[in-house]
């Protein structure tokens, strides 16, 4: 990192009660890009650290949650760093689009309002606010009432107990899953146990849609729920067989599973739903695209799309996508895509978002090819189950969590590769579900991938 300040990075060296943190986080929101402030780093760049990054990390969320209106909920990131062997604070911002944000203490006035000018924050003058006040966009899930209203949240529960979060009985309004009048909203509706909003997923034998394999409905279920399935299933489809090698077939993965899972949130997340249409996933024999409704965010460029300039649709649901590490800091994901797929990749209508991901050579898609076989002793895994096993020979006791992330796998991607090798014997498990571990039984099996 070049510790410089920048018109999208502010340095601060403590969070104290006399630090406006709030002043400089709304500045941010009414940006056109957002940015990043460092607590831990002085103004000229010198890593000073902090003390207590916890508690401070608790101390700035709690202000900017509290102090700040609108709501910038889902709008803002909160991590700690390691930067020369010192702890520091990150706080990502993205731009906001009920612009003019301002500090609860001082109202929509010239103390209160804020915007980024250079490297510094300055007040805004009245015509300025009244200006963005006149043009807020209210066009938000949150205002949108849920076409159901009996609702109930088990598996949204699960998400948050499996990640050490506890929903208490205010939930849905520290969520902001309540209209204004306290009815249950959209976004309530698309977490809900029960919906009709699912996740489509098509899979055709060619390279057009003529001839369909395969056609699966991810939903009518908490969309968490329906996100984990087709990143499932994507990471299953990765593993189709492109390589003859003698004596066995040997997968090659056909996308960047990183990448692929980014790709997926994002069409999730920042869909548009308003007018109840889902995202679509289709693989074809050549290719894979992804379709989004709802055209780039008003004000954002394609520049400033590409280049990670954070700009969330459905803020609300980011929020608890960020609450449930299914995305990983704001802006920070769309780089990563643009690196692996190239812009040339994104097709952009009046109406949707389409990403269309080439593999290198066209296939026919075959089900009933036999899988690869890289482990000794007859069982028989495909390249990720072995990638598993390599991982876990090395590190023998990590937990499911840990051996997604560090893999790159969505949690029903880490269940099903593991119970495969469950299934195959060469994995036993140890501890509970929650916090279990798994290792390789090196004694009956040894671990060597067949050169190709």
């Amino acid at each position: 990192m070049n510790l410089v300040e920048t018109h999208r990075i502010e340095f601060k060296q403590k969070l104290t009660k006399e630090l406006e943190i709030e002043r400089e986080v709304v500045s941010f929101l009414n940006s056109r890009e957002g940015g990043r402030i460092y607590i831990g780093i002085a103004d000229d760049g010198t890593v000073i650290g902090v003390e207590d990054a916890d508690g401070d990390t608790l101390k700035a969320k709690d202000r900017i949650l509290k102090n700040i209106l609108p709501s910038p909920l889902g709008l803002f990131d909160i991590q700690i760093e390691d930067m020369e062997e010192k702890r520091v604070i990150m706080i990502s911002i993205a731009t906001g689009s009920e612009k003019p944000y301002y500090w609860k203490k001082y109202g929509m006035t010239e103390q209160g309002c804020h915007i980024r000018v250079g490297t510094a924050c300055q007040p805004m003058n009245r015509d300025m606010i009244e200006d963005l006040f006149s043009h807020r966009v209210r066009r938000s899930l949150r205002n949108v009432p849920s076409p159901m209203q009996d609702l109930t949240f088990r598996q949204l529960k699960i998400y948050y107990d499996e990640h050490g979060h506890n929903l208490n009985e205010n939930f849905m309004k520290s969520l902001q899953l309540l209209t204004d009048d306290g009815k249950p909203n959209y976004i309530a509706f698309l977490l809900a146990d029960n919906n009709s909003m699912p996740l489509k997923l098509a899979k055709y034998a060619g390279t057009d849609r003529t001839e369909l394999i395969a056609s699966t409905d991810y939903g009518f279920c908490s969309i968490l729920k329906a996100t984990d399935s087709v990143l499932g299933r994507m990471d299953i489809e990765n593993e189709i067989r492109t390589e003859k090698t003698y004596p066995y077939r040997v997968n090659k993965p056909m996308w960047n599973t990183k990448a692929m899972r980014e790709i997926v949130i994002n069409a999730i997340v920042h869909n548009d739903y308003f007018n109840e249409v889902p995202p679509k996933f289709e693989i074809f024999s050549d290719r894979v695209e992804i379709t989004s409704a709802g055209r780039l965010p008003e004000g954002l460029s394609k520049e400033e799309f590409f280049s990670g300039v954070s700009n969330p649709r459905n803020k609300e649901l980011m929020r608890i996508f960020c609450d449930l590490d299914m995305v990983e800091a704001l802006g920070s994901g769309m780089p990563l895509i643009v690196r692996t797929i190239g812009k040339e990749s994104f097709v952009f209508m009046d109406n949707y978002i389409r990403i269309v991901i080439k593999f290198d050579e066209a296939i026919t898609i075959d089900d009933n090819q036999p899988k690869a076989k890289n482990v000794e002793h007859g069982v028989k895994v495909s390249e990720v189950q072995y990638k598993i096993l390599k991982t876990l020979q090395n590190e023998p006791k990590m937990t499911l969590v840990e051996l997604g992330s560090m893999l790159g796998l969505s949690r029903s991607g880490i269940k099903y590769n593991i119970s495969k090798l469950q299934e195959n014997g060469v994995l036993k498990r140890k501890g509970s579900d929650k916090n279990g571990s798994w290792f390789v039984l090196i004694s009956n099996f040894s671990i060597k991938k067949k050169d190709k």
